[in-house]
């Protein structure tokens, strides 16, 4: 059975202090579902978020890495930095660091593979945006992604590998995806897998939904056969909220 994951994203959000009170929150929340829980604070809180967390079951993640082990790269951050403070799994190609930091999915590429040689695990991040949903290209948008940053790798690699579908048409427009459209592109995103590594690859990798999942819409969502869990935004701020959309399964 595919591990059901259910990871919160931070984002840019909470200060130290800020951070310290919504873990306090998370952990005298109660969760009464098997989900894998993860939470993604900013990097200066990565150290005492995993120290806090240490001995609960929420793991401490990473929202990006760079894909070089060090050097004259201002700002970034190297995989075995995160695996000093703790941190072994990071959220990679989100759909704000290809919009608003430029990523690509050749870079992208590099940075899996740097994650991978370091013995990370990975949330791979891809969607389409609204122009692609209208025209009626968002299957061929996906795949794209999908296969130019995940296709050189071998079969074993996906072991590593989360993926996290987040339809970009969905988030702040206005738009809404309805259940049923999560899951007829995670059917094809299992698809596109199983036609270049086989079905028992493409079975085991759990898929994340990204898209505006909250506690009203969670469960019906999880519902879908191919929908594994979710990467949260907004919700995952709140102990409450964030628990509740573990709950949905």
């Amino acid at each position: 059975m595919r591990q059901q994951i259910v990871a919160g994203n931070w984002k840019m959000n909470n200060d130290l202090s800020q951070t310290e009170s919504l873990i306090t929150d998370l952990k005298n929340a109660k969760k009464t579902s098997k989900a894998e829980v993860m939470v993604a604070p900013t990097f200066t809180n990565l150290y005492k978020a995993f120290e806090a967390l240490t001995g609960t079951d929420i793991e401490v993640i990473a929202q990006n890495m760079h894909f070089a082990e060090n050097g004259a790269y201002t700002g970034e951050i190297s995989a075995s930095m995160l695996k000093s403070v703790g941190v072994k799994t990071v959220i990679l190609g989100h759909s704000e660091r290809r919009e608003y930091f430029n990523e690509t999915d050749e870079s992208l590429a590099k940075k899996v593979d740097a994650a991978l040689a370091n013995d990370m695990r990975i949330i791979f991040c891809f969607g389409e945006i609204l122009a692609d949903r209208k025209s009626g290209n968002h299957e061929s948008v996906v795949e794209s992604q999908i296969k130019k940053a995940l296709f050189h790798l071998e079969a074993s690699a996906f072991k590593s590998i989360v993926l996290a579908y987040e339809p970009v048409w969905a988030i702040g427009t206005g738009e809404t995806a309805s259940p049923e459209q999560a899951q007829d592109m995670h059917a094809f995103i299992r698809k596109t897998l199983a036609d270049k590594y086989g079905s028992d690859v493409a079975n085991r990798v759990s898929i994340l939904y990204g898209g505006s999942c909250k506690p009203n819409n969670a469960k019906e969502i999880f519902s879908k056969p191919d929908v594994d869990g979710g990467l949260i935004g907004g919700a995952a701020l709140n102990a409450d909220d964030f628990f509740a959309i573990v709950n949905a399964f």
